[in-house]
């Protein structure tokens, strides 16, 4: 049997934009035998988490917890929210403000998507025009994701809200922070958010499965206005249970929830500001690495102003197919795994291999992404690609600064 390549005996890096690093203290928290689920410690643990998780969302809301991944959030959030018929509004900047706008069509809704492309952000001026135009109201909420981990664009969720506002519109903002959530700066009450919904598998540095949806009392009583809410999807009863088993309504996600109580004291003891700030700071080192590499060669940020990228999640352009083979290489050679260039190209198409993502989300520091840095530069020269130099030098002068 074939021995992998010396550079790869170690532990290895998963370096896609979600499911992010897991920290020991994650792992280890969840490493034991199942608990009692109808009382003891559990259930008083669990009841510490809602408090915990909207000091992360900067609510003084509500939140209801789902076994799921995203898309189970995004459906949690419509079904409590949107009859079929009701009409959304989706400024799109990526693949997944598009996977929103198909989980309200499959729901019954009317969706108007506004597409502003893969590389901007969306322009307010036409989303309060939109709104504007819709004298009767039937636009009964507006769907935006914060940051598309595809496009790694960043959206200014503030600014919609100043929309709505401008417009005199009466429509729920909806906030996808998925990516975004424990990574870039959000702040849900502040900024006018009616409704948000996350997972646990970036930010908040969980195994996958376990959804969120945060909401306010006007949307409270859009969801009390309903004719009816499947019994599964209803958020009233997890965010007010009378009893455990409410949170779920069945078997709680007993392990999560201990690993989520570790990864909630981890971000709640760097603090929340400090959070952003480390997310910013690791996001403009590997800028300032991939401007180098880019200077004289094929490599590019797939967004050009940095006030409207990710600090959770960077896509990059790169001829094709020298990203695919960049990927391959590190991943076989380093143990270094790179995002794929999710909704930049249709699988299949040649310009598929002409993009990847980074992932710098979560559990990661200084010597991560140096790490991270470096074994991408290893493969741009084991694979002849033309880049510019110092880029190294580049990423350090920033973390070195500060």
């Amino acid at each position: 049997m074939s021995m992998p390549p010396i550079a790869r005996f170690g532990r290895e890096y998963l370096a896609i934009p979600g499911p992010s690093v897991i920290p020991d203290a994650v792992l280890q928290a969840m490493h034991r035998g199942a608990p009692n689920i109808y009382a003891g410690a559990l259930v008083d643990m669990a009841a510490t988490l809602g408090p915990d998780l909207k000091r992360v969302a900067r609510t003084v809301g509500h939140v209801a917890m789902y076994i799921g991944n995203g898309h189970a959030a995004w459906e949690a959030a419509l079904a409590n929210t949107i009859a079929p018929g009701d009409t959304v509004l989706v400024p799109a900047t990526g693949r997944f403000a598009h996977g929103w706008a198909d989980m309200a069509e499959g729901l019954g809704a009317e969706v108007q998507i506004m597409d502003f492309g893969k590389r901007a952000p969306m322009d307010m001026d036409q989303i309060e025009a939109a709104l504007r135009a819709d004298t009767s109201h039937k636009i009964k909420a507006v769907l935006a994701v914060h940051v598309d981990t595809s496009t790694s664009i960043r959206n200014d969720i503030h600014a919609v809200r100043k929309a709505l506002d401008a417009a005199e519109h009466p429509a729920l903002l909806m906030a996808d922070c998925i990516a975004s959530l424990a990574c870039d700066h959000f702040e849900m009450d502040a900024w006018g958010v009616d409704v948000m919904v996350a997972g646990c598998q970036k930010g908040l540095m969980v195994p996958p499965g376990m959804a969120f949806v945060f909401f306010n009392d006007k949307a409270a009583q859009v969801r009390a206005d309903m004719a009816r809410v499947s019994r599964y999807w209803d958020w009233t009863p997890r965010a007010n249970p009378e009893e455990f088993f409410m949170y779920w309504n069945g078997t709680a996600p007993t392990h999560h929830l201990y690993g989520l109580r570790t990864a909630l004291d981890i971000i709640h003891t760097e603090g929340m500001e400090a959070v952003w700030k480390r997310h910013a700071l690791l996001a403009r080192a590997i800028w300032a690495a991939c401007d180098a590499w880019g200077s004289t060669g094929p490599l590019e940020l797939n967004v050009a102003d940095a006030a409207h990228r990710s600090v959770a999640v960077t896509s990059l352009r790169l001829e094709a197919p020298h990203a695919t083979a960049l990927r391959d290489w590190v991943e076989h050679n380093l143990g270094l795994t790179l995002g794929i260039g999710l909704g930049m190209a249709p699988p299949g198409d040649p310009a598929w291999h002409g993009f990847f993502r980074l992932g710098h989300m979560g559990h990661v520091n200084g010597h991560m992404i140096m790490g991270l840095l470096g074994g991408i530069e290893a493969g741009l020269i084991a694979l002849d690609i033309p880049h510019g130099t110092g880029a190294l030098e580049a990423a350090a002068q920033v973390i070195g600064k500060g």
